[in-house]
């Protein structure tokens, strides 16, 4: 894996993550109350033995550099790295990135300065573990000039993605975007082709795309400096290449989550507190995914009832009861409080006396940070350094499915209240 550079799309502005991506990268996003969306496919490169990694971004990248330094350092001995290729004006090109393909296409001198066979093109926003020595090696063995990642797919699901059809030895033939009727019927495959049982191929007859490709580095290079008008790859460089290269599809048959949306990102978080199979764990010994070291002491549990879920470190926790949730590092949660059904991402720093009396900051016009005593909280996102004050109620009481109260503290998405990082939400509060 030497011969292998990967590039990490940090993607767009990710408007569809906001607020979360307010003052934040997407890749930055807090992940299972102590990783960041990044730290997957970064880790995954690891695991994978591939330890020259790029990051391209553009929006909101100062939290997302300061945790990549902090995070991966690689010893002086070897040539690997985790570097942050941020969109630049330059006399050439004085356009920000305008899409996936053209943001590599602005870094096309650095890539050339690497003597490697293959780049690895990823996504910084899916939920996976995959070894991509596999991945690398099928690319090789099939003499392919580009290699898709593949997931198989019910027809339940099917239209919701870019689908595509395969020949008989695996390589890509025809495209789809979002099929329905007659359309969708014509994308069936046969994916025993690429190992799937006969069983799993007939309740999986379609395969869409996961939006990672391995390329040879000179296929690459070319068709980004022959096709300077198309700036996608899902959308134009790789289907408009099928014909005249080969397009190979690999199969990955494991858990897969694109986290592009406030409501997928919620349900995957909170998957992860299922039992006993979760459908991602953190508990792989094998391949670990590695994150920035914070050096907190052990969370505090204080006659506290805590079912179903998962708890960062640093937290402090004083006679209340969480279930089914998150928490990330340093929440403070005090007496009489009830999570359920909720992300709750914890604090950058610890205020003040960290073990103060729980109560005594109740009917103080300065609200403390971490979640107030006798607060409830259902089926919410509260972002990092919130100040929740006492006798708060986030329960969405009417039940509303879209709002935007920014001003507030607080949006509403697919029904699930976000409260912003750094908002203020006052005593006795009802949202």
């Amino acid at each position: 894996m030497k011969r292998v550079l990967s590039i990490i799309l940090g993607g767009g502005a990710g408007t569809r993550l906001y607020p979360l991506t307010k003052q934040r990268a997407k890749p930055a996003v807090p992940l299972a109350g102590k990783y960041r969306l990044i730290d997957i496919p970064v880790s995954n490169c690891i695991n994978s033995e591939i330890f020259k990694i790029y990051v391209l971004t553009q929006f909101n990248s100062a939290s997302l550099n300061r945790h990549i330094a902090r995070a991966f350092s690689f010893p002086g001995f070897n040539d690997g790295f985790v570097e942050v290729l941020a969109a630049q004006q330059t006399p050439e090109n004085p356009n920000w990135f305008q899409g996936t393909a053209d943001a590599v296409r602005q870094y096309i001198w650095l890539l050339e300065e690497w003597d490697v066979d293959q780049c690895l093109i990823l996504s910084g926003d899916h939920l996976y573990r995959m070894d991509y020595r596999h991945f690398i090696e099928r690319h090789r063995e099939t003499g392919a000039d580009i290699t898709l990642s593949v997931v198989p797919i019910d027809e339940k699901r099917a239209s919701d993605f870019g689908l595509m059809k395969i020949d008989g030895s695996g390589r890509v033939i025809d495209f789809s975007e979002k099929p329905k009727g007659d359309a969708l019927k014509q994308m069936q495959v046969d994916t025993t082709v690429l190992g799937l049982s006969p069983e799993e191929a007939k309740h999986s007859p379609y395969i869409a795309s996961m939006g990672i490709y391995v390329f040879n580095k000179d296929v690459l290079i070319k068709l980004l400096k022959e096709k300077t008008d198309r700036t996608d790859f899902g959308k134009e460089i790789i289907p408009q290449s099928s014909v005249t290269h080969n397009l190979q599809a690999y199969l990955f048959n494991d858990y897969w989550e694109d986290i592009g949306t406030i409501e997928s990102f919620y349900e995957a978080n909170l998957a992860l507190t299922q039992q006993p199979q979760p459908p991602f764990s953190f508990y792989e010994e094998r391949a670990p995914i590695y994150t920035r070291h914070r050096f907190l002491p052990p969370s505090k549990y204080l006659n506290s009832h805590i079912t179903e879920s998962i708890v960062g470190e640093g937290c402090i926790l004083k006679n209340c009861r969480i279930h089914h949730s998150v928490l990330g590092v340093r929440a403070r949660i005090e007496a009489g409080v009830t999570i359920e059904d909720s992300l709750i991402m914890g604090a950058d720093f610890y205020e003040g006396q960290a073990e103060r009396p729980s109560g005594a900051e109740c009917d103080d016009s300065q609200v403390a940070l971490g979640i107030g005593a006798d607060t409830t909280i259902r089926r919410a996102i509260v972002d990092k350094n919130a100040r929740i004050g006492c006798n708060v109620q986030i329960i969405n009481k009417d039940r509303v499915e879209e709002a935007n109260r920014e001003e507030q503290g607080f949006i509403i998405r697919s029904g699930i209240v976000v409260v912003v990082k750094n908002a203020t939400i006052y005593d006795g509060t009802v949202i």
